[in-house]
């Protein structure tokens, strides 16, 4: 393995690293034991997952032990990072079924046959309640009070519950358990993380931790399965490529950072030809998960199906700025005769923007240049 090409992309889509990127860059030279915790809370991954499985290909490229640690414990218990509410609690037998989907999918990036597959069930489901507050012993109620989501909570009088607390010190001591000396995971995960340093400094022992940049709608909002707008690992080629091409150009420079590790696209092209832009990147990660003879049949299909088809070239064109609801752009374009009618459509499914994806929320608003199509014959090109 040539480590100096591997070494290029060891930054890539990194937010921070811990303590510091040059004591982590020495701390590299030697192999080293490096994890990612996944709770198995669904039963497939998303793209969000992407940029930390690609990051662990690059550790693992350059010649790390990477394990992957199944949360089959903290799965039951219900993570808060980032949740305005609790997690749902999930049995036994449906984070066992997960894991065993999230593995099948995980293969497509790493190479799961060169990993450590741990389970924190493995010490957590055998902690004694005096070493569970010996731990706890180790931190203050303040550390914990001060994560935002706790702090939005109490904001909004939403509930806080205590094993919630409980959480972050679990996963610390899974880096305790295994012994490592590295951990990768998102942003949303730092303090979880850094519980782990915590911990294991106390003991002696170093622990590097690599945060990585979190794939973002135009708003700022996680993309991942509780809001409802990711792209899932098992999607089919076709939809996959479609979902991608739907997403805003303003989306790309990020999702081209951390979902790829092609060339990233210049400002010229972003701004001359993002849809260019938006069809490579579909057609890489679509080439990441299903190989690349997938993905060039998913974007054939989808300029015969979309294109050379079903849109004919004298469809009408409406410019408007970002952020103007698509209901006000369809109604004076003369699509609808009404709100009422635009509603119902939508909530009948009779709305998609070209290329598959369905319009579900009546008032959702024009983020990027699109065209949809209203029942079978109706369509808009919209630009902004």
């Amino acid at each position: 393995m040539d480590q100096m090409k591997e070494g290029r992309y060891l930054l890539r889509g990194l937010e921070r690293m811990f303590p510091n990127e040059k004591e982590v860059i020495t701390f590299l030279e030697q192999p080293r034991r490096i994890y990612a915790g996944i709770d198995p809370t669904g039963p497939t991954l998303h793209l969000g997952h992407l940029s930390i499985l690609l990051k662990l290909r690059d550790l693992q490229n350059l010649g790390h032990t990477i394990i992957l640690l199944i949360g089959d414990f903290t799965a039951r218990i219900g993570d808060p990072t980032g949740k305005s509410t609790s997690r749902v609690a999930l049995t036994a037998e449906e984070v066992q079924k997960n894991e065993e989907q999230y593995l099948s999918q995980i293969q497509s990036v790493l190479d799961v046959s060169l990993c450590e597959v741990r389970h924190n069930s493995e010490w957590l489901g055998v902690l004694s309640s005096e070493s569970l507050l010996n731990i706890a012993s180790e931190f203050t109620v303040g550390q914990m009070i001060e994560r935002d989501m706790f702090q939005e909570r109490m904001r909004v009088g939403a509930p806080i519950y205590l094993h919630e607390f409980l959480y972050p010190l679990l996963q610390g001591y899974d880096s305790v358990a295994l012994e490592a000396d590295g951990e990768v995971g998102g942003n949303d995960q730092t303090f979880n993380m850094l519980a782990g340093r915590t911990l294991l400094k106390r003991r002696g022992k170093e622990k590097v931790v690599f945060t990585t940049k979190l794939l973002v709608d135009p708003s700022g909002k996680k993309m991942g399965k509780t809001e409802g707008n990711m792209v899932f690992l098992t999607d089919e080629p076709s939809i996959m490529y479609g979902k991608i091409l739907s997403w805003p150009d303003s989306l790309l420079p990020l999702a081209f950072e951390i979902l790829t590790r092609d060339p990233l696209p210049t400002n010229e092209e972003l701004t001359e030809q993002p849809f260019e832009v938006k069809k490579r990147l579909a057609r890489s990660v679509t080439g990441l998960i299903y190989g690349d003879a997938s993905a060039t049949r998913a974007e054939e299909n989808f300029v015969q199906k979309f294109v050379a088809k079903e849109i004919s070239d004298d469809i009408p064109l409406r410019t408007c700025s970002l952020g103007t609801l698509l209901v006000d752009v369809v109604n004076d374009a003369g699509l609808v005769s009404s709100r009422s009618e635009w509603r119902r459509l939508v909530e009948e499914r009779a709305v998609e923007e070209v290329g598959g994806i369905l319009i579900r929320d009546p008032l959702v608003r024009v983020e990027h240049t699109m065209t949809i199509r209203i029942g079978k014959s109706r369509f808009l090109r919209i630009e902004c």
